[in-house]
């Protein structure tokens, strides 16, 4: 019998049009002679839907897109779990949810409690991935170089926002960047050289979020590495973008079409097995598994900073993760995905046999 494929995809975030985008790609790669596919549609308030009548073939984003029966979000969610997700046999779930409430630990934590298989990191590795300030601070504990960094709650920016701007402009400097805590796909991020930009750019961050962070900019480039697996990961050759942009923004990553990928990055000598290496490292530090994209920044004087770990990286036509695969060992787009669904399988096993009674 084939294995059942949960397919979830949408979400209640600021990142939903990037989950189509994924999710479009990832259902037309899929092989239904091994998997039985089932497509569930995340609404922009939360609510779950599948299409009654589904095909693979010449999928679009608008064809993704399903009105659901029950605007609860509860009531949705009861219905998909007691339905198709309880029908019997082998099951594996694919959340390619990016950002809030899918990409940190939100997801996780309900599929860990169906004690089902899902492709990707856990609860405490996708909640500290997706939290930038609290990723900095497993970095720091870790020894890994970053840039100088500043995080700010909401209420501390509410009391006292001079305090604050003296604070960031005494330890930060200008230029800066502001960024949501808790987001992707620099969504919300602000390049800022003045205080007038920085107080924009902090009011813009918290309209995605109650946190933010602020990083002093680093001038380079930025290199990015793929990283694969569980208890032994691997990590691909590093590699870039090629771009002309003094801010990448999401404008820049998901619409300017005249990008290109630079893989392997052109990199001294030494410095691509330091990233990898680094990669790794910054990857276990998290208790990441499954898969994760490790982000770099190179500035000018060669010095190397470590800038985020995403913890479900894009996986369109045009994103980076996979084809830095493909240019390391020759891995496809499809093997790479049944990849990361078998590291699921195994990862599910290995849970089994914990004790949960004395």
């Amino acid at each position: 019998m084939r294995t059942k494929l949960y397919v979830l995809y949408g979400g209640k975030s600021v990142e939903h049009e990037v989950s189509l985008k994924t999710a479009v790609t990832v259902l037309g790669s899929l092989d239904e002679r091994r998997f039985e596919i089932y497509p569930v549609y995340i609404t922009r308030d939360g609510s779950w839907c599948t299409p009654e009548q589904h095909t693979l073939k010449d999928l679009t984003v608008e064809r993704l897109i399903v009105q659901p029966k029950f605007h609860d979000p509860a009531a949705s969610i009861g219905e998909i779990l007691s339905g198709v997700m309880a029908m019997p046999g082998d099951k594996v779930v694919l959340p390619l949810i990016h950002g809030s409430n899918g990409e940190d630990g939100t997801v996780q934590g309900l599929l860990e409690l169906l004690n089902v298989p899902y492709v990707g990191n856990g609860v405490l590795a996708s909640a500290l991935t997706l939290d930038k300030a609290m990723s900095k601070q497993v970095l720091a504990q870790a020894g890994i170089r970053q840039t100088e960094y500043l995080a700010c709650r909401y209420e501390e920016w509410r009391t006292d926002q001079k305090a604050l701007l003296l604070q960031a402009e005494d330890s930060i400097g200008y230029p800066c960047y502001v960024k949501p805590a808790s987001l992707g796909s620099s969504i919300g991020i602000s390049r800022c050289t003045n205080r007038g930009e920085l107080i924009a750019g902090i009011r813009e961050a918290f309209s995605y979020d109650k946190k933010l962070v602020i990083e002093r900019e680093a001038i380079g480039r930025e290199i990015q590495v793929a990283v694969i697996g569980n208890d032994k990961p691997l990590a691909s050759l590093p590699g870039e973008f090629i771009h002309d942009h003094l801010f990448f923004d999401y404008e820049s990553k998901y619409m300017d079409k005249r990008l290109a990928m630079s893989i392997p990055a052109e990199l001294p000598d030494g410095l691509t097995q330091r990233i990898r290496t680094l990669a790794i490292q910054a990857y276990q530090a998290h208790g990441c598994e499954g898969l994760a994209r490790v982000d770099f920044f190179l500035d000018e004087a060669g010095q190397l900073y470590l800038n985020e770990i995403n913890a479900l990286p894009g996986f369109t036509n045009f994103s980076m993760y996979p084809v830095m695969w493909e240019r390391t060992d020759g891995t496809s787009y499809s093997e790479l995905i049944e990849q990361l669904i078998g590291y699921a399988i195994s990862r599910h096993k290995d849970k089994q046999t914990i004790q949960y009674r004395k």
